[in-house]
Order: structure tokens, then sequence, then C-alpha cells
């Protein structure tokens, strides 16, 4: 498997309400990058994400899955997490080690009080986010009242990306204010054609363009500069703008989905490489200790555990973010709060139930390893002598 180095590494959580449907964009996700041959359905039981028996008898996520997505030369972590209150802790700890959240909102029922849950956790950590808003398929689908529920629970950070064309039954196309296209869908969905956004379409795409620019150039004194002196900015100032919105929570991305019927899929992992921040351009990690850890591949090698598994026939499985450095097969590190030394015999990254063997893993991937010892979730590990 392709090892990718830490500025090529993107980590995204999928959440929200129960049914807003995450397992199915994850599915998505994986299959527009040619990992999958065939997308599986949360109601055929196939998915890669929803593998456990008990989330088949109930058609739902219960557990945070973690799988990979690669795209334009990007690997994209994803994890996949339970909408249910009830599983909220799966929800917390895949936040945890998140670069970014993909919220997902149904536009059939807008913003639901699981969202509300998510958010607080969501602005606890300070995560950059990404809203999506999904079943624009669905003949009950309400794009605008979505779009306005969440300006007014989430405020003036919301930023409009995208919209729809033909909601509902009809749904087919995807006015995109970033590029300035328009995105025509196949009637099964998958690869858009590109064209020029309609004539009848031009004064509002322009409006929310301009809102969009605006919004991009708030976050940084030269842009604003720019702005000012040329009225616009070019493609990539817009990025470097909206990043550094994301960065400091002052701006959350909207985009529009039909993860169902694969469109809008591809367009958001492009946003995901090209714009959503990586982990190394994450604030630093504070330690106890009040010191500062920076997320770099050549810093002490320290890995967070934020989830344990026990899976039959292979005992424990903890699954963890490398937070500084590079860890290899083989590596012994040290638990930063018992002392005890841990030896890392494998490592994996993990799709679903499917363990993909690597020989090593650099700062900001996530990865999984087999029968730690002495190591328990929310714990860290570190180089020898950097306890």
């Amino acid at each position: 498997m392709k090892i990718y180095d830490d500025k090529h590494i993107k980590n995204v959580v999928l959440v929200g309400a129960p049914k807003s449907g995450k397992t199915t964009l994850a599915e998505a996700m994986i299959f527009e990058a040619g990992l999958l041959n065939r997308r599986g359905t949360v109601e055929e039981k196939n998915t890669v994400s929803d593998y456990h028996e008990v989330e088949h008898e109930r058609g739902s996520s219960v557990y945070a899955t973690s799988l990979h997505t690669e795209w334009k030369d990007y690997k994209i972590n994803v994890i996949d997490t339970p909408g249910l209150d009830d599983f909220i802790g799966e929800v917390i700890s895949s936040l945890r080690v998140a670069d970014t959240a993909v919220m997902l909102l149904n536009s059939e029922h807008g913003v639901e009080v699981g969202t509300e849950l998510i958010w607080n956790y969501v602005e606890k950590f300070q995560k950059p986010i990404i809203f999506a808003i999904n079943h624009l398929d669905h003949s009950k689908s309400d794009f605008d009242t979505t779009l306005e529920e969440a300006k007014n629970r989430f405020g003036k950070a919301i930023v409009l990306m995208q919209y729809p064309i033909n909601q509902g039954d009809g749904f087919n196309a995807i006015i995109d204010l970033l590029n300035m296209v328009m995105y025509k869908f196949p009637e099964k969905g998958g690869k858009p054609e590109k064209l020029p956004i309609p004539a009848d379409e031009m004064e509002r795409a322009n409006q929310l363009h301009n809102e969009l620019v605006e919004k991009a150039a708030e976050n940084d004194e030269k842009l604003m500069e720019l702005y000012f002196e040329k009225g616009t900015l070019d493609e990539d100032q817009l990025r470097a703008g909206l990043k550094a919105g994301m960065l400091h929570h002052d701006v959350y991305p909207v985009f529009c989905l039909s993860a169902k019927k694969n469109m809008g899929s591809g367009r958001l992992m492009s946003f995901i490489d090209n714009v959503a921040p990586s982990a190394t351009e994450l604030f630093p990690e504070t330690l106890v200790d009040g010191d500062e850890l920076e997320c770099k591949a050549n810093g002490p090698a320290t890995l967070f555990i934020f989830k344990t598994l026990i899976e039959p026939h292979l005992g424990k499985l903890s699954f963890f973010k490398v937070m500084s450095g590079e860890i290899k097969a083989g590596d012994d590190l040290v638990n930063s709060i018992t002392g005890q030394t841990e030896r890392l015999n494998q490592l994996f990254i993990m799709d679903g139930k499917n363990r993909n063997v690597v020989n090593k893993l650099t700062a900001g991937d996530i990865g999984a390893t087999l029968k730690l010892k002495d190591t328990l979730t929310n714990q860290t590990l570190c180089a020898v002598g950097k306890r």
C-alpha cells in the first residue's frame, strides 16, 4: 500500500443525526476513488463501514469505523460515526483525532436534535467543519429551509459553496460557486458533466460568489487588501482565505449531496484535498505540562490511542493517530502515563474489518495495531526518553 507523506494526508470524521447519510457517503467516497468495484448499501448490509452483526440488525452504525480513500495524490482517512445519542462517545473520540469534521444535514429534516448535540463537541475541540446538505434527491428535500436553519443555529460563519438545481426527484445538477460552473450528473449519478452556469442562474450565482469571495478575504489582511484593490480574488487566494477561516472557526463551507446517488461526493473530496487543513496545519497540541507538540514528520515519535476494540479471533485492536514523527513496525514506545514499554509488532491501515499491513506511518496518519499489553484508550505512546 502506498505510503503518503504528512502533507498529503487529510483526516475527516463524518458526523450527523441518524439517517443523515454518513455511511452511504463513506461508501461513495471509496467508490469514487476507484477502490471499490461496486457500492454497497446499508439496506443490503454490505458497506465497508457497517460490518458488525449488530449494525446489520439495527440498520445503522453503532461503532465509529475507520477507512481510507485516495483522491488526486492525497490520502483521506475517513471515520464514519453513529448518529444516535446513545453512541456519542464514539463521536467524541473520533472528533478528537480528526482534522476536519463533515457534518451531514438531512435536507428533508433540516437541523435536528442530534446535530445540536454533536455541534457542542465540534465547538469544544474547535475543529474545522464542512456542512454537507444531503438527500437532495428526496421528494421532500428543502435545501433553502435547511440552509436557513443552519445559519440561524451556527451563525454567520456559514458560507455557501454550492446550491442545487432541480432538487427533489429530479435532482441532477449543482451550481458550484467556487469554480463558477454547473455540474450536471447522469440520471444514476457518478461523474458529472462540467457546464457553463445557465443564464437564468447567473445573477444569483454571481451574487453568492461575491459573498464567498468577501468571506474568504475577511480571514487575511493581505487578501482583504487585494480584494479592495481588485474587487475579487483568484482561485488560489480564495482557497487560502477559506482555509484560514476554517482553521479559526470563522468559515463553515456548505456543500450539496445525494450520497445515495453519488452526486457531489467527488467535488467534496476535491475540496477536502485542496482546502481543508491537514494535521500539520492545525494548531499544536497542548501537553499536560503546558508544552506544545507540533504535528511534523521530523518530530519525536508520538501516537495517541483514540479507540480500542476486542475483535473475535484477533484480540485487542488499538486505533491511533500519529501525533508527531514516524513510527515503524517493531518500534518500542513508552506509555506516557504508566512508563511501560510497548512494542508495535504490526501496523495496519483499517478499512472496516479489512486490515492493510504497512511498515510505517508518518505524522498525521491514522492506523491500528494489535495486542498492546498495558495501553488503553486516551493514552499516549512516545519515543523512549521522551516521556
